[in-house]
C-alpha cells in the first residue's frame, strides 16, 4: 500500500467522526444558541472528534473488521453523551 492509498483509507476511517462532530456542535450553536456561548466552537469540535475516533477504532477492535453499523451508532452515542457533557446536560 503506498502512503496515498494509506491516507485515503485513513481519511475515510475518520471522516464520519469529523461530520459528525462538526454537526452536532453547529446543531448544538444554533438550537441551544444561549446555553454554548461560552464554548466556542473549536473545543467542543475537537473533542467529539477525539471521543468519535476513539468509538470508531472500538468497532474493529471489537468485530475484527470496519463498516459495522453498531459502530456507527457507537460513534452517534458516544459523540451526543459527549455533547451533554460539554453543556453541561444534567444542569437543564
Amino acid at each position: 500500500m503506498n502512503p496515498l492509498l494509506a491516507l485515503n483509507h485513513f481519511l475515510n476511517f475518520v471522516l464520519p467522526a469529523l461530520v459528525v462532530a462538526l454537526l452536532t456542535v453547529g446543531l448544538t450553536q444554533i438550537f441551544f444558541r444561549q446555553r454554548v456561548k461560552p464554548l466556542g466552537w473549536i473545543r467542543p469540535i475537537a473533542i467529539n472528534f477525539v471521543v468519535g475516533c476513539a468509538a470508531l477504532l472500538a468497532g474493529p477492535w471489537v468485530f475484527g473488521n470496519d463498516g459495522k453499523w453498531v459502530s456507527y451508532m457507537a460513534l452517534s452515542v458516544a459523540i451526543a453523551t459527549t455533547q451533554w457533557v460539554i453543556m453541561r446536560g444534567w444542569r437543564g
